[in-house]
């Protein structure tokens, strides 16, 4: 059997170069994403984050999170069940990502105004309810942000009805680098361990963030940011932000 290179130092060796490589080959995409931020920040709208699977970590980076943006929404398939009332029974489809029609519903869940950003996180960026939500949100005049794997969105077909991926609709795409199926740790077998998208993705999310943040300083705005509520005074701060927002945000159901 064949020696491969495993292990934690490993690993942290293989992170340590997708991190390097992420963030010199987004620096025009991440500038281009912070402004869609800003400007939809500045005109009082919301930031609606959308992931299956594992991609729901990076929708939670952006999402009601310590230290970023209050006007944040994170959508979420559980939605069609805890505020649409579908039968809980469809949640346990491991398909369901795949299944069409999925947008229009949850779009309408997601109560969103004119002047509200989507950003849409998928490895793939093939699925149907990625790419008809994508083509729901574009079509409805909104900016989109991709977060997506180029490398594993051109290696696999696309499985949308209109022939496009995710990154084909985004005003900014934002590639997390990962390779196509995510792992990128080679076992004996020929498989692989060790997904990178959700350390890289993460990253890109912050990165934008914090260019976003930067840019609303320069322009006089002062930016609505989270700071935690396991800090003394950090939940009321908090709420006092989110009643500018009433009934606006929606963190997965909740």
């Amino acid at each position: 059997m064949a020696q491969v290179a495993l292990g934690a130092a490993r690993f942290a060796d293989v992170a340590r170069t997708a991190v390097e490589r992420v963030v010199g080959a987004n620096k025009d995409a991440v500038a281009v994403a912070a402004r869609l931020f800003a400007d939809c920040v500045a005109a009082d709208g919301v930031i609606h984050a959308f992931g299956t699977g594992h991609s729901q970590a990076a929708a939670l980076e952006v999402a009601g999170r310590a230290g970023g943006f209050v006007p944040t929404s994170r959508i979420s398939l559980a939605d069609l069940v805890l505020r649409g009332g579908e039968d809980p029974a469809i949640l346990r489809d491991p398909l369901l990502e795949r299944s069409p029609g999925l947008a229009d519903r949850l779009y309408a869940l997601a109560t969103p105004r004119p002047q509200d950003l989507f950003v849409i996180i998928s490895n793939s960026g093939v699925n149907n309810a990625i790419v008809d939500l994508a083509l729901k949100v574009t079509g409805a005049g909104h900016r989109l942000v991709a977060l997506t794997s180029l490398e594993h969105t051109h290696a696999v077909p696309a499985l949308h009805a209109s022939g496009k991926r995710l990154a084909d609709l985004a005003d900014a795409v934002l590639d997390n680098g990962a390779p196509a199926g995510d792992a990128v740790l080679p076992l004996p077998d020929g498989g692989a361990l060790c997904g990178i998208s959700t350390l890289t993705s993460s990253l890109l999310v912050q990165m934008t963030v914090a260019e976003a943040v930067a840019l609303l300083l320069a322009e006089g705005h002062e930016p609505p940011v989270y700071v935690s509520a396991n800090l003394p005074g950090g939940h009321e701060r908090n709420a006092l932000l989110e009643a500018r927002y009433a009934g606006r945000l929606h963190r997965g159901g909740h």
